[in-house]
């Protein structure tokens, strides 16, 4: 049996790092975890967006099942399992610490520890898509960047902190295997980093690739994710400056992963203990001229998946898709527990390096956004399915950035492709339920309000 390290991070684009082979973006402590494990080069979120995609993967389960839609946390069922409740009632010894933004409050979760950071109820209600409302003053998050004190970053520290001192005395006086999920929430924006790493990218404020000229760019979703968050008037310094408060907030991380792999050595945990990093999704940082998640695209859909310790090869890399359900269903491969036979999410150490027929899902019902979109990734191809809006289908290997949508060239894998997405639901069906109950939510909000 063997202990497990999970260190999440909040809306981490893996393309912002060295490990994954950013040319200046300062990352050497995921270098080093790399070197020690195994590199899992595409990597996907259940939906992105916090909610969503942290409910589906505590819960094991897809995020249309547990109705977890958006950010919105009323009507939510807090009935659905966690992980931490099936390995707690198993004799494993789970702790959770930071970032709680779940299906349910952390108090109710079931862990065996848990220190939580709840979202504040009732969360985000402009996640309405017809008509889709504009998020009003979002366009003042163009400003949200520089060496500036931030909550937040104190709140990380903190987290990281109590982790470090709940790794240098429990596991001494534990008899039992345990699992420690720690949440910080950089580099989610504000793109606020310490006053050292804005210096660092001092001569880093780039611009992004691709804006407006792509067809990707111009799909109608695209143009609702723009729409909603008012980014249009974005001026090239806030985009500069945005981008390097992000590369900051990034080398921020990167420093707090270092801290707790100095802890497993220095308490000579290393040799028992796998330790993952991963985030909840990505960031688009500009690309297409859009901002923060809510996009299937990889930017936004993509996550970092570093593992390394007894249970992983040394100086490994794996080509074939994988989820955060796989890293959760990892905790119960490691400490050779029973996982509900109904979730999803195979151990990561039992992936094959490049397993051709592997499929992966996701799926995003949240705001900004006129209806469903569905993705399905099997071997280099990519395929997004929009309700009632062009779908799209990309040869990842050869554009990785989603430039030439070839639905209409390749009619064979996008019929192979769609029937993999029907095997796990019906896509106008789920949409249908999501529209329902999102409207409910909105209605039994007023209600309360009222009374």
């Amino acid at each position: 049996m063997t202990n497990v390290i999970i260190l999440m991070s909040d809306q981490h684009n893996p393309r912002y790092s060295s490990v994954y082979g950013h040319p200046f973006v300062h990352t050497p402590n995921l270098e080093s975890l790399a070197s020690q494990g195994t590199l899992f080069r595409n990597a996907y979120c259940p939906s992105p967006l916090c909610l969503p995609s942290r409910s589906a993967f505590v819960t094991g389960k897809r995020v249309h099942e547990i109705q977890t839609y958006s950010n919105c946390q009323v009507n939510l069922d807090s009935s659905h399992e966690s992980y931490g409740a099936a390995l707690n009632r198993q004799g494993v010894h789970s702790v959770h610490i930071g970032k709680t933004d779940f299906h349910a409050v952390g108090e109710k979760l079931g862990f065996t520890e848990m220190s939580p950071r709840n979202t504040a109820f009732p969360g985000d209600l402009g996640h309405r898509h017809n008509p889709m409302p504009i998020r009003k003053g979002a366009e003042r998050r163009a400003n949200f960047f520089g060496p500036k004190q931030h909550l937040k970053r104190e709140e990380d520290l903190e987290d990281i902190e109590n982790s470090i001192q709940w790794l240098k005395k429990k596991p001494k006086i534990l008899t039992k295997p345990w699992v420690l999920t720690v949440n910080i929430y950089n580099p989610h924006f504000p793109h606020y980093p310490p006053q050292n790493w804005w210096d660092a990218y001092k001569d880093k404020e780039d611009l992004p690739t691709y804006l407006l000229d792509s067809e990707t760019a111009k799909h109608p979703y695209a143009q609702a994710q723009r729409q909603h968050f008012q980014v249009q008037n974005f001026k090239e310094e806030q985009v500069r400056g945005l981008r390097r408060g992000y590369y900051g907030c990034v080398s921020f991380v990167d420093e707090q992963l270092g801290r707790l792999m100095q802890t497993l050595e220095e308490e000579d945990l290393k040799e028992t203990t796998n330790l993952i990093y991963t985030s909840d999704h990505g960031e688009m940082l500009g690309k297409f001229g859009m901002w923060w998640k809510c996009s299937l695209y990889e930017d936004s859909v993509r996550i970092p998946c570093i593992a390394a310790g007894p249970d992983f090869q040394v100086n490994h890399l794996v080509e074939t898709p994988v989820d955060l359900h796989d890293i959760q269903a990892s905790l119960f491969e490691a400490t050779a527990v029973e996982r509900p036979s109904e979730w999803v999410g195979i151990p990561l150490n039992k992936i094959d390096q490049n397993d051709t027929e592997r499929v992966v899902f996701a799926e995003y019902h949240g705001h900004a956004t006129y209806g469903s979109s569905y993705m399905v990734r099997q071997n280099n191809w990519k395929y997004l399915h929009y309700i009632d809006a062009p779908d799209q289908l990309f040869d990842l290997q050869e554009d990785p950035d989603e430039i030439n949508n070839l639905l209409e060239n390749q009619p064979e894998v996008l019929q192979r492709l769609h029937a993999h997405l029907e095997k796990i639901c019906n896509p106008r069906k789920e949409y249908q339920s999501a529209e329902t109950f999102i409207e409910t939510q909105l209605n039994n909000y007023q209600k309360m309000m009222s009374n």
